[in-house]
């Protein structure tokens, strides 16, 4: 007989099993090999779908491609079977049974079974947090039975000798008792011990799908990059800039620093520029030359928003275009949020693996490549390893999430061969937090900038002037200072800390100037981009025109513009810091304005981060007021960021360890945290003993899958809207009549026309019928016209007329 995995989308033609498995376990092994763990890499390769040999699984392929009659007894047995037939444990049960009785092999065991049983739906847990057993349960299935020892029996004996040589091998002992050993070296606790333990176990898990997600589509990873041609590009784009200031020759002298640290081993650095540093090229030249001295695999930054990721990468482009118009992909950008949650055949096809020389992405893709829940994103997780990995604005990382990413980048770091760049004017202190719960390991020198603090004497461009005062500024106050400002410096900036915020200041101030934007999360990037074009021509200094804008946050963060004047809502003193830096950016003036203003009746209860970084704010600015010279009488000064974040982590020791929100408490069924519950689970672990009285019978404790389900980087996950902006309009046509790689095509070109839109939102949006599904069943949506304004982007309101199309 035949053993099929699957017809070929391409031409029908099967692919058999045989081929598949070791195809599988070819790519899997080179993958696992980048943590110097191929031998479990092949293992599961060779054993994720021997689940697929029996012949209920054999029919059941076969009536799905209409290869079985539809009036043969096997086919209506087949099509009862489908989606009951678990084709995911055989393989696992076969590693988990067969394994030697080492430690070190069963370790390997519990990990390589774990992956190969989770392939398809996510790692699962081991113990969940109740205390149940379920990797036993899973390994012992009472109904899979039969249809393992049929499984076993039928597989082709290659494969199942070359499984068993493997599992009993010194190579398999070898490789994990070295990694191991590495780990127990770096760990500071038995938590953070168990952490890597279980992020090893995603790494290889992450192996295991990319592996069986290309050989099924017929791909192969890209070849080996040559880094020479970007670097020599780099180099002649960056001779071409003239200096004209003293500013620019300060951003040469960062760049030139980055590529003389670019000559270093490979670590974890700092780099730490003031606001108009330049620390975005910069970073981009470090990277460049550093890939290219170690053959490092790709570069990937990550930004905060998915607002600066157009910016950010149109300046890679800029730099690439030429190799990019000879057919040469080298830049990436993934930010899309129009793919549903869970794994359909849609998103299965949409997914991406991160695959190519530059990626950017953004902090929430990052983070949720990490540690959220499924298998799309993990897939990239091993794309991580050999890779430089530049976070920009490293301060915007959330809170909760301090003590799981420290230890992910610690393994990434030391396990995976990886560089990471922490890049901000405003560094926070990662490495000074709780080391038994995990704090980031630098390397030595660590700080890629010689002398900081002179560096930001040199760069002061702007003073900031706390104008706080009791009862707060009304929004009449406020509108009256920026018009003051305005007549006084040119240009103003103000930044407010919600939307309605923005919207209500931004109508107060229409009829100040001709030239009044807005800028918001509501507008879409290509939106956002086109009014920060608008902002630009008037700030031109060859022919400056008055010009207000009013926006959110999202300016903050590495946005290039200079105005003259800047007024922030009270917020955290780093986002203040990097609201200044929008002001007097390119030192045309002997010294900008960013005035902080505290608005009257601010209700922040649903951003508690923010209401909490404003409270920090108000103690470190009490504590300048009173003495001044301990922080060198500036408020941009390294000093007031240091005690700013001393007080902002050490104040929120309990958050960092990412509590379990009320909602998933009650679905788990007690409190407890996702830094626990991926490494020594303490509280399942005592469960289980006392129901049982004895210790669970293998290695993994965590609970993978309830933590995943759990991890969510925002409090309210956004979902992504099509919004009929300019072409927006015409994708949601083109989209509604695509199919096949041109919808893949297509909404990719759609990232830039979406919206991130709230649960409340999309449920106000569903009642009053202003969303469509692009195609049933999808999960993907579009905007009525009518909710999208050409002032403020997506409203849940009525905000435009229905436009009028003559036929």
């Amino acid at each position: 007989m035949d053993f099929v995995a699957r017809y070929r989308q391409s031409d029908g033609a099967p692919q058999s099993l045989k081929e598949h498995l070791e195809g599988v376990a070819e790519l899997a092994a080179k993958f696992a090999g980048k943590i110097g763990l191929p031998t479990c890499g092949e293992v599961m390769g060779l054993q994720h779908d021997v689940g697929k040999y029996p012949k209920a699984f054999q029919d059941y392929i076969r009536s799905a491609e209409g290869k079985i009659e539809p009036d043969d007894d096997d086919f209506i047995d087949a099509r009862k079977a489908r989606g009951k037939i678990d084709h995911s444990s055989a393989g696992a049960q076969f590693v988990w049974r067969e394994s030697g009785g080492s430690p070190f092999q069963q370790v390997a065991a519990n990990i390589m079974a774990l992956c190969i049983a989770s392939h398809h739906s996510g790692l699962t847990d081991c113990l969940a947090p109740d205390g149940s057993d379920v990797f036993s349960k899973r390994m012992d299935k009472a109904d899979d039975k039969t249809h393992y020892t049929d499984a076993v029996a039928l597989m082709e004996e290659e494969i199942e000798r070359h499984a068993r040589t493997l599992l009993a091998s010194q190579e398999l002992e070898g490789e994990l008792a070295t990694m191991l050993a590495e780990l127990r070296a770096i760990a500071t606790s038995p938590e953070t011990g168990q952490f890597m333990i279980g992020f090893m176990t995603r790494f290889l898990f992450s192996a295991l799908i990319d592996a069986d997600r290309l050989n099924s589509a017929e791909r192969t990873p890209a070849t080996k990059i040559d880094w020479q041609p970007l670097v020599s590009r780099c180099e002649e784009h960056l001779a071409e800039f003239t200096v004209r200031n003293r500013i620019d020759e300060i951003r040469g002298e960062i760049s030139q620093t980055c590529r003389n640290c670019a000559e270093r081993e490979k670590g974890l650095y700092r780099l730490t520029v003031p606001t108009g540093g330049g620390k975005t090229l910069a970073s981009l030249r470090f990277a460049l030359h550093h890939a290219a001295k170690h053959e490092m695999d790709r570069i990937v930054y990550v930004v905060p928003y998915t607002s600066i990721i157009d910016q950010n990468a149109r300046v890679a482009r800029t730099v690439f275009a030429s190799l990019e118009a000879e057919g040469s992909r080298i830049v990436l950008e993934h930010h899309s949020n129009l793919t549903p949650e869970q794994d359909t055949n849609e998103s299965k096809l949409l997914a991406e693996n991160w695959d190519a020389p530059i990626i950017y992405t953004t902090a929430v893709q990052f983070l949720e490549t990490l540690f959220a829940s499924g298998t799309r994103g993990v897939r990239r997780l091993h794309q991580l390893a050999n890779a430089v990995i530049v976070f920009d604005e490293i301060q915007t990382i959330p809170i909760r999430t301090v003590h799981l990413f420290n230890n992910a980048i610690n393994f990434l770091v030391n396990q995976c061969g990886s560089t990471v760049v922490f890049c901000t004017a405003t560094q926070p202190l990662l490495d000074q937090v709780d080391a038994k719960k995990g704090a980031a390991k630098f390397s030595e020198n660590a700080e890629m900038m010689s002398n900081v603090e002179k560096l930001f004497r040199e760069l002061h461009r702007a003073r900031i002037e706390d104008l706080c005062k009791d009862g707060g500024w009304t929004v009449d106050e406020i509108a009256q200072k920026a018009t003051e400002e305005l007549e006084s410096s040119g240009s103003v900036l103000i930044v407010v800390n919600k939307k309605a915020q923005a919207r209500e200041l931004f109508e107060q101030l229409r009829c100040s100037t001709e030239h009044v934007y807005h800028l918001s999360t509501s507008m879409c990037p290509a939106h956002r981009m086109a009014v920060l074009d608008k902002i630009k021509a008037c700030l031109d200094p060859d022919q400056p025109q008055p010009v207000i804008c009013v926006s959110t946050q999202l300016i903050e963060a590495g946005v290039d513009v200079d105005f003259g004047s800047v007024i922030r809502y009270l917020a955290g003193l780093d986002s203040i810091a990097q609201a200044a830096g929008r002001c007097n950016r390119n030192g045309r003036r002997d010294r900008g304005r960013a005035l902080i203003v505290n608005p009257a009746n601010e209700n922040l209860d649903s951003l508690v981060d923010i209401r909490t970084a404003q409270e920090i704010s108000r103690r470190v600015l009490h504590e300048f007021r009173q003495d001044p010279d301990a922080f060198d009488r500036d408020l941009q000064s390294p000093k007031v960021m240091e005690r700013y974040y001393f007080y902002y982590f050490f104040n929120r020791s309990a958050e960092k360890v990412f509590p379990i929100s009320k909602k998933d408490c009650m679905t788990i069924g007690r409190a407890d945290d996702l830094l626990t519950l991926l490494s020594t689970n303490s509280h399942s672990v005592e469960i289980y003993k006392h129901d049982q009285r004895k210790a669970p019978s293998f290695p993994l404790r965590q609970s993978f899958m309830s933590a995943a389900r759990a991890f969510k980087v925002i409090d309210s996950p956004t979902e992504g809207v099509i919004v009929p902006y300019g072409d927006g309009e015409r994708l949601i046509a083109d989209l509604m009549c695509s199919s096949g790689e041109d919808r893949s095509k297509l909404l990719k070109k759609a990232q830039r026309y979406s919206v991130n839109v709230f649960p409340h939102e999309m449920t106000k949006l569903k009642e009053k019928r202003a969303l469509d599904e692009i195609w049933e069943g999808s999960g993907i949506y579009y905007l009525d016209e009518r909710h999208y304004s050409d002032n403020f982007g997506a409203s849940t309101d009525e905000v435009a007329q229905m436009k009028v199309h003559i036929i």
